[in-house]
């Protein structure tokens, strides 16, 4: 039993033990009930103070093991690259609600998705040079290796000048053009900014941007052209070699930033 249940059960009294048969002091007696009650509940203290160590020791292994897992595996990856959205000349950022509304019901969050705004006067080389800043920055932000591009006319001018001539290509994995004078309009005959007479077929700029390889390699490049639009002239313009290219239905030039087909496909494009 332990020697506290015998130093709990000495009372006053004469005699022997009946129960061990050990032979007591003078004035000493052994209330057996009571030791009996009072070892009881040493027990139950005892066995509570045991369950309160297991308990103690196994949050303390599985907070090791925990810590230790959380230390060896890597985080997720994102499953998805952050996209920047190009308007074209005379354009907005606005132009670009109804397809971001798309990709954010893809799962896109906003902090991956971007509509960049810009002065679409000035040259498209100067445009693209800003654009760097802007990939740099979106790239930053999220942590990505790399982010996807989607151009609305103009636009697909000066983020190709980007790729071709300020090493774009190593941090841009699609680029997509929806209606891009990628070999120029006579529409740009009409208007008479900087960026206006780089547009114009036969123009210095796309002379050189078509110059040997228009699509160079790091970069995945898919077009979207309409046999209806009424600002790019030939329809054809739009197509790059070594590009996708595909030819929607019979959709206006701005009605490309807004057409579920043309949104799907090129969200599939980017995925």
């Amino acid at each position: 039993m332990g020697d506290s249940y015998l130093c709990c059960c000495i009372r006053a009294t004469l005699g022997n033990d009946k129960i061990t048969g050990r032979t007591v002091n003078p004035g000493d007696r052994w209330d057996r009930q009571g030791c009996d009650r009072r070892h009881g509940l040493m027990d139950k203290i005892d066995r509570r103070n045991d369950m309160r160590r297991v308990r103690t020791t196994v949050v303390g292994v599985l907070a090791a093991i925990f810590s230790l897992t959380a230390a060896v595996v890597p985080a997720a990856a994102a499953q998805h690259n952050p996209v920047i959205f190009v308007h074209g000349w005379m354009g907005s950022s606005s132009n670009w609600d109804a397809m971001i509304a798309d990709f954010k019901a893809d799962g896109y969050s906003d902090s991956e998705l971007y509509a960049w705004d810009y002065d679409t006067a000035q040259s498209n080389k100067n445009t693209a040079d800003e654009f760097i800043a802007v990939v740099n920055d979106m790239l930053a932000r999220t942590g990505a290796s790399a982010v996807d591009v989607v151009s609305h006319s103009m636009g697909g001018l000066n983020t190709r000048w980007y790729l071709k001539f300020n090493n774009g290509t190593a941090k841009v994995d699609d680029w997509v053009s929806l209606g891009g004078p990628n070999h120029g309009t006579t529409s740009a005959d009409a208007c008479y900014t900087t960026s206006c007479y780089e547009m114009r077929i036969g123009s210095d700029f796309l002379s050189d941007l078509n110059a040997g390889d228009e699509s160079p390699s790091g970069t995945v490049y898919g077009t979207w052209w309409s046999p209806c639009d009424e600002t790019i002239n030939p329809d054809e313009s739009v197509v790059v070699d070594g590009a996708k290219n595909t030819k929607t239905a019979c959709i206006s030039h701005t009605g490309l930033l807004s057409d579920e087909t043309v949104s799907r496909q090129v969200r599939d494009f980017v995925a």
